[in-house]
């Protein structure tokens, strides 16, 4: 893999990056929130309010609070929850620690199920297989978190009480009960994942075993399960990274309502309480952090496609 590709997808995420921290910074200036009056309350006199605005900075020209915004961003200081009076990055960083723990099991679910499951699919094509696994995905597609998080907290924990309904315990505190509260939430983020990828192989597979390197390497004699893996699945999967890391940005998303239903202390939690409270520290930092994680993710994404099909390094 080229050095020049990589340092371009390097800037990419750098440049992304800027432009998040411009846009959320921008927003959140706007906000109906005064930082002095959530930290002194409503009743403090104006001249104190006035002394605090002028001590943090909040008088000075946009230009120059959003420099030294980022500046402290640069050196990994985030900030001061206005909520808490607490230093923003290690509560988040904690947090995010939480959402990807989630985002890594629920990854690792939907590849264990999508990926056979459009294989199939595509295999048995027009069969009652495959129209099974067409049926499983529109409903996958039609059925929102917070519906599906509803429906499993009603049946599979408070109806047959199989596993807990709500809360989170760390792994590294006790893993059978982690693993135990990491079930259902789990399942809920990963629904439709496993609907849109599932889908998305079956139809690139589909197409890739009409081709003619395909019938070329079915005439040499070898056999159907060695074209299917080495031909055909290879090619068929580079679209479908194309909707995995899509797909992050949608876990990412959904995350903050599986983890409100499901009390998880994730960062999708945190901002909504931070916005809840007009936190706007928090809010910062947290927004500009699930876009450094999204872009990462990209970056991997694009490093495996390039390494899958060689062309895309030279375009």
């Amino acid at each position: 893999m080229s050095a020049s590709y990589i340092l371009k997808r390097i800037a990419l995420i750098f440049y992304t990056l800027f432009i998040v921290s411009l846009l959320v910074f921008g927003i959140t200036q706007v906000l109906p929130a005064d930082a002095a009056v959530m930290m002194l309350g409503e009743n403090a006199t104006t001249e104190a309010l006035e002394a605090l605005r002028n001590s943090m900075g909040l008088n000075d020209p946009i230009w120059m609070q959003y420099l030294r915004w980022i500046g402290g961003v640069v050196q990994g200081d985030f900030g001061t929850s206005l909520r808490t009076g607490q230093p923003v990055g290690p509560a988040l960083f904690s947090a995010l620690g939480t959402s990807l723990t989630l985002a890594v099991f629920s990854l690792t679910f939907m590849l264990a199920l999508a990926l056979p499951m459009g294989v199939l699919a595509a295999i048995r094509r027009g069969k009652a297989t495959d129209l099974f696994v067409s049926f499983l995905s529109y409903i996958g597609v039609a059925l929102p978190e917070f519906v599906t998080a509803t429906l499993a907290v009603l049946f599979i924990a408070d109806w047959w009480g199989i596993l807990p309904p709500a809360g989170y315990v760390p792994l590294s505190q006790n893993p059978v009960e982690g693993l135990r509260h990491l079930v259902l939430p789990v399942v809920v983020v990963s629904i439709i994942m496993i609907a849109h990828v599932s889908r998305m192989v079956r139809s690139e597979l589909v197409d890739v075993l009409h081709t003619d390197y395909m019938r070329a390497a079915h005439l040499k004699g070898l056999s159907r399960g060695r074209i299917l893996l080495r031909h055909g699945l290879r090619n068929a999967l580079l679209p479908a990274i194309t909707i995995v890391a899509l797909d992050v940005g949608y876990l990412l998303g959904g995350v903050i309502v599986v983890e409100e239903i499901f009390s998880i202390p994730g960062i999708g939690r945190a901002l909504m309480a931070a916005i809840q409270a007009r936190d706007l520290p928090v809010i910062q930092a947290g927004v500009l952090i699930m876009a450094a994680t999204y872009s990462i993710v990209n970056f991997a994404a694009d490093l495996i496609y390039a390494w899958l099909d060689k062309r895309i390094q030279y375009d």
